[in-house]
């Protein structure tokens, strides 16, 4: 007997089944979802490069602070050359830190700031004068100021006068008196501190070592 012929049902017509209806339109769509996928990817690309770039930039920082620490390495001598003058212990970077630590355990550590930004306002180029000026000035001296230093009222309108039309000497009367008042207030009780000593005294014992 010959077999029945089996005659097998269209999938596409099939209820509950759905096929694209030709081979050109299943690659159009394929090819229509990797491009989605790419462009997806794209921002994410970009993403890693950055990370990695800053990974790359994280030795050289390191790198950057060691070697800056290593020259700032003290020795008790220079720690005692501290206790000679105030002009001693503020021509050293590590004196200004250790002293600016102190000056913030009395809440005066404005002092200390206005007298350095002082020191970087005399470097200041002429066409940068002005916006420096008016900067320290609304920091330090003004009236409202936040970290408003103690000056008599005769210096603090002769500095404002004198910002108007500034020069590298602007602040220079008030930045006198703020230097006067930490070398005989601040300064002696900065070397009877025990941030002073105990500085002092480790050093002093290491040496022994």
């Amino acid at each position: 007997m010959r077999a029945a012929a089996i005659s097998m049902p269209r999938l596409d017509k099939m209820p509950g089944m759905f096929f694209s209806a030709s081979t050109k339109d299943s690659k159009e769509h394929s090819h229509s979802l990797l491009d989605d996928k790419k462009q997806k990817k794209r921002p994410k690309t970009f993403g890693m490069d950055m990370k990695t770039y800053l990974r790359s930039m994280i030795p050289h920082l390191e790198s950057g602070m060691k070697s800056a620490k290593s020259k700032d390495i003290l020795s008790a001598e220079e720690v005692i050359q501290w206790s000679q003058s105030l002009e001693k212990l503020l021509a050293n970077q590590t004196g200004q830190n250790v002293f600016g630590k102190f000056l913030k355990s009395e809440f005066s550590e404005e002092n200390i700031e206005f007298w350095l930004a002082c020191e970087d306002y005399k470097k200041t180029e002429t066409d940068l004068l002005h916006n420096k000026a008016e900067n320290i000035y609304k920091a330090f001296v003004h009236s409202d100021a936040v970290k408003q230093i103690n000056i008599d009222f005769h210096t603090r309108e002769s500095t404002a006068k004198k910002i108007k039309t500034p020069t590298p000497t602007s602040f220079d009367e008030a930045q006198k008196v703020i230097y006067s008042l930490m070398e005989k207030d601040s300064y002696p009780r900065f070397l009877k501190s025990n941030i002073y000593l105990n500085l002092l005294n480790d050093l002093q014992a290491s040496t022994l070592k």
